[in-house]
């Protein structure tokens, strides 16, 4: 990467490689939120259902529907709501709204005007109609969702599937995620690790003394 503006001096790496969720993608679960005040759960309950490994593995390989992945949910709760209260959970929380950080899909931006910028994501096989709504459809040179290749992060083989797509050796990859196994996984392929908690860390990886991790 070369200067981009005064002020700014990206470091060289041959290619970025980015989550989405909890790094540009953030979700709202207010309505589940308030849904579970009313049913008499704690917050978080409908998450800790449908991100149970038995849930949420199989619709991030790409192996069930949402609809199917929402059954999974209402079976989850049921044991502590009646049918009609876990229905609604689980379908707010499997419809939920989401948005975009505005502050790292412009760095994003920039990043890729330098070098391949890559996707690596544990989504779902509705990704495509997802980064369309958040108008991010050309955001990245290539998106490597965990449905569509059939791995999961923290499995090595999707951050090697990653760096072929960039066409640049682990070694030369910057890789940001919000999941601090994520990071480790990169970090043992050789890659230059940072966990991101906001655009800042993502700022300070790129241009400055950086919160890295290498093996």
């Amino acid at each position: 990467m070369r200067a981009d503006a005064p002020g700014t001096r990206f470091r060289p790496f041959g290619a970025v490689l980015c989550d989405l969720d909890g790094v540009i993608r953030h979700y709202d679960y207010a309505e589940v939120t308030r849904l579970e005040r009313a049913a008499g759960l704690p917050e978080g309950t409908t998450a800790s259902v449908g991100f149970a490994p038995e849930n949420d593995l199989p619709l991030l390989l790409g192996r069930i529907t949402r609809e199917e992945w929402a059954d999974s949910i209402v079976r989850g709760l049921l044991p502590r709501v009646p049918p009609y209260e876990a229905e609604a959970l689980a379908l707010a929380f499997s419809w939920a709204g989401f948005r975009a950080d505005e502050a790292v899909v412009d760095l994003l931006r920039r990043v890729r005007e330098h070098c391949p910028l890559v996707l690596v994501t544990n989504a779902t096989s509705w990704l495509d109609e997802d980064l369309a709504r958040l108008g991010l459809t050309g955001l990245a040179h290539s998106v490597v969702d965990s449905a569509r290749v059939g791995v999961v992060k923290p499995d090595r083989r999707i951050y090697e599937i990653a760096a072929e797509r960039a066409g640049v050796s682990p070694d030369r990859c910057l890789f940001v995620d919000d999941r601090q196994e994520n990071v480790d996984a990169a970090v043992a392929l050789g890659m230059t690790g940072v966990l991101h908690r906001g655009a800042a860390d993502l700022r300070t990886a790129l241009g400055g003394p950086a919160r890295q991790h290498r093996p």
